[in-house]
């Protein structure tokens, strides 16, 4: 993948320059959208960051891709929230996300991002990986919400036995097709911005799927015997699963 293709007008500037204008960008874009429901006030400084980061590595496409994952997640996220909210299962600080939520998602992508520009980098392959990362976690935001809100016959991943909606390792057919076409959706929307070959579309979208399962088998056996171990360590942990998976299987 040619560098200059993801970072357009970026792609002429020095790296000091080029952190200096993707800083100033996302100051720019991110201040009228504050007083959204979206993020927290440190979420919101903590996806400055984040969009400083993938503009000045990655460029506007990788930049894009990002912000239209949030994006979604966000709107999926309010999907039915009053109900969820009313049964006790709803996203707290009423579905605003903080900067723990933030790099939970993220923090793989953005390792990926960094290496990118590195001399003799193997970049498609860092891509694939920076994709697969977040087409997985668009996957687990959309199968938990709305498997949380639809899904009719919730069970455990390891005992098949019906649980509560919004249990550790719980999922249901709507939330689990809900997460297949999350990972799908992500995926296109990278192709489309031309991150990865259409060739490696079905792929990706299956190991991301794949990696929203073994989540799930995670939150289910590992999660209540650690207590350490939080969702966003969980979520930080599946993108870094799917992301090696994918480098490993596709690359």
């Amino acid at each position: 993948m040619d560098p200059g293709l993801l970072t357009g007008g970026l792609a002429t500037a020095g790296l000091p320059s080029r952190w200096l204008l993707s800083a100033a960008l996302n100051a720019l874009l991110i201040a009228p959208l504050r007083p959204l429901p979206i993020l927290t006030r440190a979420g919101w400084l903590h996806a400055w960051i984040l969009g400083t980061l993938l503009g000045a590595c990655l460029g506007w496409r990788g930049w894009l891709a990002v912000v239209l994952y949030l994006a979604l997640g966000s709107v999926v996220t309010k999907l039915g929230f009053a109900h969820k909210q009313a049964l006790g299962i709803a996203e707290g600080r009423g579905g605003r996300r903080g900067p723990e939520n933030v790099w939970g998602s993220a923090a793989t992508g953005a390792l990926l991002a960094l290496a990118y520009p590195m001399p003799g980098a193997p970049k498609a392959l860092l891509l694939l990986g920076f994709v697969a990362s977040f087409a997985a976690k668009l996957g687990d935001t959309m199968g938990s919400e709305i498997g949380k809100r639809w899904g009719r016959h919730t069970v455990g991943i390891t005992s098949l036995r019906p649980v509560p909606p919004g249990t550790d390792g719980a999922v249901s057919l709507e939330g689990t097709l809900a997460s297949l076409g999350g990972a799908v959706l992500f995926g296109a929307i990278a192709t489309a911005l031309g991150l990865i070959p259409l060739a490696q579309l079905a792929g990706l979208s299956l190991v991301a799927w794949g990696a929203t399962l073994l989540e799930s088998l995670v939150g289910a056996e590992l999660q209540p015997r650690l207590p350490w171990l939080s969702n966003e360590a969980v979520n930080g942990l599946m993108t870094l699963m799917a992301a090696a998976l994918a480098m490993v299987l596709l690359g």
